[in-house]
């Protein structure tokens, strides 16, 4: 595992992730941003360089820490095991729905199953596509009264008025009364319509009542609250969303490379304003070998975000580099448009045809699961960070 061990060498890893999740391998000097303010000073130009990345992920600002962290919910830790492996890479990009689930602790404590979720952290572009309440039966103490029962009604409402007392149903079914653990409801009416306008968030009450209708005491069933009960327990609003930052595919990555004066949003002084970032990027040592995959290890704590990730601690994006000589084999995995292109270039048929180019042929997509400012946990997947394989382009 390779840690940074100097600002030039986070810059140089900085450039070439962002050089990976856009498919390419290294920029030219017609390829840049003109609009990076070019600068001597180290740390500015780390933050700017920071900023880019964060632009990379999808976020403009890292999200405020306050100290110390909740425990994130057992239900969020298990997720993220399930979607991604030990270095956050995806494991199936079938299993999760949208490309990001948030989860929301309840913001009130009333006598009655009440609940308010702040939902201000969810953007307006982002797509609802499912919102489930989250609650923890407790086990209830064995009573004359409820021998008579073995299943309760359970009703969700959303409330539309608190002033006319007006409610929604939402979900309802039976429950086993005597069973303890999480019960699950489906509220994504409601949450779509409390995004839409947030002033109608006026939160969701929950009724329990006996299959004949009457409202049963509700001391003898009973849901964890956060106030009262082990924090694993607490209330939750889990959401599903879809941001709409699905990245271009492979192919249209590649189109773009090829059209003349498009900027790579590459800053020019991360290769020309420090020495050793400048001989990282330009060293041609192994640019005789064949194109292949070597490593790239982005480090959370190295760049400073290990306050708010949770997991991964890093991950290992990889970077393509290596020459595309002719003739071509299969191992390098060329396109038919790169054979073409490499026999022009050894017969110089016209001039000015370089070389294909080696590049990602296969990109991953990695999940983070982080804080964010107002304390929820996020599980957020990002599309092609993760060099899959390396071919001549």
């Amino acid at each position: 595992m390779m840690l940074f061990a100097s600002n030039s060498m986070l810059l140089s890893t900085i450039v070439m992730l962002t050089y990976a999740s856009l498919g390419v391998s290294r920029p030219t000097s017609n390829f840049v941003d003109p609009d990076f303010p070019i600068t001597e000073d180290p740390e500015e130009m780390r933050a700017e360089a920071l900023k880019r990345l964060l632009e990379v992920f999808g976020m403009e600002d890292p999200p405020h820490t306050k100290g110390l962290h909740k425990q994130p919910p057992q239900y969020m830790l298990d997720l993220y095991n399930t979607v991604a492996d030990v270095d956050g890479v995806t494991k199936d990009p079938d299993l999760l729905e949208g490309n990001t689930v948030r989860s929301f602790f309840n913001k009130i404590h009333s006598e009655q199953i009440q609940f308010l979720f702040n939902l201000s952290t969810v953007a307006k572009t982002e797509k609802v596509l499912t919102a489930e309440l989250h609650l923890f039966k407790l086990r209830q103490r064995a009573t004359p009264a409820l021998n008579r029962h073995h299943f309760c009604q359970v009703n969700v409402y959303q409330v539309m008025d608190n002033r006319k007392a007006s409610h929604k149903l939402l979900s309802s079914r039976l429950v086993p009364i005597h069973t303890t653990g999480w019960e699950v409801f489906s509220i994504t009416h409601a949450v779509r319509a409390w995004t839409a306008d947030e002033n109608s968030n006026h939160g969701l009450l929950v009724t329990v009542r006996s299959l004949g209708g009457t409202n049963l005491d509700p001391n003898l069933i009973r849901f964890a609250s956060g106030r009262d009960h082990h924090e694993s327990k607490q209330p939750m609003l889990v959401l599903f969303t879809d941001d709409g930052r699905r990245a271009a595919s492979l192919e249209n990555s590649l189109k773009d490379q090829n059209k003349e004066g498009d900027a790579l949003n590459i800053p020019p002084s991360l290769k020309v304003n420090n020495s050793r970032t400048a001989r990282s990027l330009e060293n041609t040592e192994d640019e005789h070998l064949p194109c292949q995959r070597y490593p790239l290890y982005v480090d959370f704590e190295e760049i400073g975000w290990s306050g708010w990730i949770i997991s991964p601690r890093g991950y290992n994006a990889h970077h393509c580099k290596g020459s595309c000589p002719f003739p071509l084999g299969q191992n390098m995995r060329p396109t038919n448009h790169a054979t073409v292109q490499s026999i022009i270039h050894a017969l110089k048929l016209t001039k000015g045809i370089e070389t294909p180019c080696c590049v990602p042929d296969k990109l991953f997509s990695v999940n983070l699961l982080y804080f964010d400012d107002d304390e929820n946990v996020v599980l957020k997947q990002y599309d092609d960070m993760v060099a899959g394989s390396c071919g001549c382009h």
